[in-house]
């Protein structure tokens, strides 16, 4: 059977048959279930197409994929059928508000680890479909830290954590950063704040994490802002539109706009690094070390 080093350049043949276009890929994680990551995958997605940004989010959500129901779509297919070969990646997509364009999440598809080489390929293959209409990926992970979040978070440029000043969020936002730390490697990590009542408040509790990490773990800590306490992110999720089009001027809509600005800003990924077929590789590789992935 191949490695998945063997793997990797059976693949990177192909991705150097298409034009290379920078992509970055954020990974927008938290450890623990109910910090809101959802709804800012899809408010920072919905800002970023605001700003003319070609934006691809990712629902990879894989138990508990939900971003078609936050937002009130409704697809026919979703990644399985592009993984089974029924469907391109192109007919799987869904267009969201502003444009920006949804993968449905999938599960219960065999696990990444078995793919054969072609049934690789074609996966990369499916991606390169869409590389030339993709500027920003949005990856929403599953909450925990299991494999699978593990292996989307380390194929990722960037790695946001969203945290609420609640114990149990602090502790799983630092189990993950120690995961991919001391396990991987991974030494740069961005906090979002979350449900905070006001911007001190963000701060302080990215203070409280760097005290943590700074004392146990070798990373560096980056304060990407705080996202407050909204009543009108409740609403909106009620009404299954991003507060950013039901509510736009609200504070959370405010800030998710401000917050998408700020990605424009952060360090472009280059050369083939930069192409989304690139992640879709390392994703394959990454999967493979755990050997039990699915997608």
């Amino acid at each position: 059977m191949p490695t998945p080093e063997t793997r990797i350049d059976q693949a990177s043949g192909l991705r150097q048959m298409v034009n290379p276009r920078a992509v970055r890929a954020i990974a927008v994680t938290g450890g623990k279930g109910g910090v809101g990551k959802t709804n800012v995958s899809v408010n920072l997605g919905v800002a970023a197409a605001e700003l003319g940004q070609k934006v691809l989010l990712l629902d990879a959500d894989l138990g508990l994929a939900n971003i078609d129901v936050v937002l009130g779509l409704h697809p026919q297919y979703d990644l399985s059928h592009v993984m089974r070969g029924e469907r391109s990646l192109a007919e799987v997509l869904i267009e969201g508000p502003s444009g920006m364009k949804v993968i449905p999440g999938a599960s219960g598809v065999k696990a990444l680890a078995d793919l054969t080489p072609a049934e690789h390929t074609g996966l990369i293959r499916a991606f390169s479909e869409v590389a030339a209409d993709t500027e920003l990926l949005i990856v929403d992970t599953a909450a925990g830290i299991s494999d699978t979040v593990l292996s989307f978070s380390r194929a990722s440029h960037e790695i946001v954590v969203v945290v609420c000043d609640e114990p149990a969020s602090i502790t799983d936002a630092y189990a993950i950063i120690k995961l991919l730390n001391r396990d991987y490697g991974h030494q740069r990590f961005r906090i979002l704040a979350n449900m905070v009542r006001t911007a001190q408040e963000g701060r302080e509790l990215y203070n409280k994490m760097c005290r943590v990490t700074d004392r146990y773990l070798d990373v560096t800590l980056g304060f990407m802002g705080a996202v407050p306490y909204d009543e009108s992110l409740r609403r909106a999720v009620k009404a299954q539109r991003p507060v950013v089009q039901a509510f736009p001027r609200s504070r959370a809509a405010q800030v998710f706009r401000n917050l998408a600005k700020k990605i424009e800003t952060w360090p472009q990924p280059g050369g083939a690094n930069g192409q989304v077929q690139f992640f879709v590789e390392r994703l394959i590789k990454y999967s493979s070390d755990f050997g039990e992935m699915v997608l």
